[in-house]
């Protein structure tokens, strides 16, 4: 999953539960999240026309995981925005930048986000997971 994360991409926790129309694009990844198919403008438009609300809030979040393996780092940063949008109580989340770096000549990647919520109605009613992290 972590060669598919880049700036625009959505993913959605595993037991969330989605329009009939939508699919998630592939088998979530250990982590429990997958990426949405298609396009964000066709996603828009299916949740739009199912009468689902794709909820976002504000205030970015951001993690900053230090290491020389990119896979390895990416997929701690990712880690720690995954709890934190749980602890948020939302089934979702948009990444918005994701830039590799270096401080001291230790490389490190830093991954900007912004936790989102899929639901059907227009009231936001978070889901609590008994299992969160």
């Amino acid at each position: 999953m972590t060669d598919t994360i880049t700036a625009g991409s959505i993913l959605i926790e595993k037991r969330t539960h989605l329009p009939n129309s939508m699919q998630l694009q592939s088998e979530p990844d250990s982590s429990g999240w997958a990426p949405l198919n298609g396009t964000r403008p066709a996603f828009e438009k299916e949740v739009h026309e199912a009468g689902w609300t794709f909820f976002f809030m504000a205030g970015a979040i951001q993690a900053t995981v230090f290491g020389f393996d990119r896979q390895k780092t990416l997929r701690a940063a990712l880690r720690r925005l995954i709890r934190n949008v749980r602890s948020h109580n939302c089934n979702a989340i948009e990444i918005t930048q994701v830039s590799v770096k270096s401080f001291l000549k230790v490389p490190y990647v830093s991954v900007s986000a912004h936790a989102r919520h899929l639901q059907k109605g227009l009231t936001f009613a978070g889901q609590i997971f008994a299992d969160a992290i």
